[in-house]
This record gives structure tokens, C-alpha cells and sequence, in this order.
């Protein structure tokens, strides 16, 4: 029988399996990416909808794809002016029903940026890091994300999604990590630190 996100059982217990292996994957950067990983953990196996049913807070936990793009030889991540969160951010979007994460990566890459979606070597179709936020403003939930690496070289992004993003731009690790927080992603500056880790290791 189909459940209310539209997915048969079957389906949405070999997610809730995928999730847990991506999830299970991700070594943790510091205390509070292991606190993320423990809940979402929670969250995975307690049954709740996984996807969003109706925007912008249905059911007021959902599965989110962020996705990193790095000109790996400059050395320097993509960041978008997201109109609605008011921040600095990297691309993503909400995980759809009958979406796996990666492939929601690969739809919005080609939505928001235009270019194909291409796995960093060292990460893979698997993701880095993972957050647990509650968003700001009207409609507030909380956005349990996970976040991949892209692989693109900078010339390559010409056009962008412009009703969702004011802007975009490329930054070093250190131009990120000098600016402050509230202009940012809140977990912004722990990302960057994690993936200069990675990429140096």
C-alpha cells in the first residue's frame, strides 16, 4: 500500500537502508557533526517521512541534497546569494519522493547551474558532511542535509537559476572562513575545514 509521501513500503525501506549506509559513511568532523549524525540516525529509523510532502513545512523534518562545487586546481568552492534564506550558501534542494540523494544532486546541478553533475574523485557519490538546521523565517523547519562534493572548473558555470539565487561566486577556503557567520550557511565554516582536511589528506 502506498504511503502519504507516495511511495510504496518496499521503497521507502530500501531509503531509509540507503540513508543509513550514507549516513553510517561519513566520518565526523568534531562534536557536533556527531551529535548531527546520531540524530539523524534517530530520525532514519524512527519511521517519519523522509521527504517533504508540501512546502515549506511538511512534515517539519526533511531530507535535503547540498552539493559543493570545487575548481579543484584553483582551489575554490561555489557559493549562491540564496534569495530566500538571505545567505551565502551552496546549491541544493529538497530530496523529492522517488528520489535517492544523489540523484537529487544531479537534477538540481542541472537546474540551478546548468552543468552536469560530477563527482569529486576523493568523495565520490557520497556525501562529506552532514547537518542537522532549523531554518529561519516563516514556515520554519528543520533540514536534514547532506552534503556532496561536485568537481567543475570555474569557466564552466555560466548561468545560474536566477529567481532562487540573487548572485553567485567563487571563494578560497580562506576568503570563506574570514567572513562571518551570519552572512553564511551557519555550517559553513565547519564544512570548509572538513573538506581542506579531506582534500589535504
Amino acid at each position: 500500500m502506498p504511503s502519504r509521501n507516495g511511495l510504496s513500503d518496499p521503497q521507502e525501506e530500501s531509503l531509509r537502508g540507503e540513508l543509513l549506509t550514507l549516513v553510517e559513511g561519513i566520518d565526523p568532523w568534531d562534536d557536533l557533526e556527531r551529535t548531527h549524525l546520531r540524530t539523524a540516525t534517530e530520525w532514519i529509523t524512527s519511521g517519519a517521512r523522509l521527504h517533504r510532502l508540501a512546502p515549506p513545512d511538511v512534515p517539519p523534518v526533511h531530507l535535503v541534497s547540498y552539493f559543493v562545487v570545487l575548481d579543484d586546481e584553483r582551489g575554490e568552492l561555489l557559493l549562491v546569494d540564496h534569495r530566500k534564506a538571505g545567505l551565502w550558501l551552496p546549491p541544493g534542494g529538497h530530496v523529492e519522493p522517488g528520489e535517492d540523494p544523489w540523484s537529487t544532486v544531479v537534477r538540481e546541478c542541472r537546474e540551478e547551474l546548468g552543468i552536469p553533475a560530477r563527482a569529486l574523485p576523493r568523495t565520490g557519490r557520497r556525501p562529506l558532511f552532514l547537518t542537522v538546521t532549523r531554518t529561519r523565517g516563516q514556515g520554519a523547519h528543520t533540514d536534514v542535509s547532506l552534503w556532496y562534493v561536485l568537481r567543475a572548473e570555474a569557466g564552466s558555470v555560466t548561468a545560474y537559476d536566477r529567481e532562487e539565487f540573487a548572485g553567485i561566486r567563487w571563494a578560497t577556503p580562506r576568503q570563506i572562513l574570514a567572513e562571518p557567520l551570519d552572512t553564511l550557511d551557519p555550517h559553513l565554516h565547519r564544512f570548509t575545514r572538513k573538506l581542506a582536511h579531506t582534500r589535504a589528506g
